[in-house]
């Protein structure tokens, strides 16, 4: 068995999210592990009143955050144990109180690079999660190179009859 056992991919339907999510079930794979699939949908503003009468409500931000989540879900292959949760509200402490509860090793999500006025005003979901989790967090950009399987401990001989070379004893 590996060392994580359950891990927490979170998406909101990014480029990165996507990299994130894809890199977490291969890691859920090569580890035996558990996989849940976590996205956090706005809470819903309120219904404006003007003098003309009520605004008609808002696109319900839990449908399409449900959506984004099946899609997501549909990409992983069917060997990997997949859970799912929909939450609504601050995505930065949901993705904690998920990991907690559920008890995972390692959180994984997509890295969104904001310009500096907005990370100033606003921050971001990835800090925060940073900052406060007393796990292991794996920050993915969509592009994003993913190290292939270790390379063997020897190499080959180069002519017949030589003994491997031990990377370490290398010149």
């Amino acid at each position: 068995m590996g060392c994580y056992r359950t891990i927490l991919a979170a998406v909101d339907g990014s480029p990165d999210a996507a990299a994130a999510l894809t890199h977490a079930a291969s890691l859920a794979r090569d580890q035996h592990a558990r996989l849940i699939v976590l996205t956090v949908a706005p809470a819903t503003p309120p219904q404006s009143v003007t003098p003309a009468g009520a605004l008609p409500p808002p696109v319900d931000p839990e449908k399409t955050f449900a959506r984004i989540l099946r899609e997501a879900v549909e990409t992983l292959p069917a060997d990997v144990g997949v859970q799912t949760r929909l939450r609504r509200g601050r995505p930065a402490r949901h993705i904690l109180e998920v990991a907690q509860e559920s008890g995972c090793d390692l959180i994984v999500m997509g890295f969104h690079g904001h310009g500096r006025l907005h990370h100033a005003l606003m921050g971001s979901v990835s800090d925060s999660v940073l900052r406060d989790s007393g796990l292991p967090v794996l920050l993915m950009r969509a592009g994003a190179r993913c190290p292939g399987p270790a390379a063997p401990a020897t190499t080959k001989p180069e002519e017949p009859g030589q003994e491997p070379v031990s990377p370490s004893r290398t010149a």
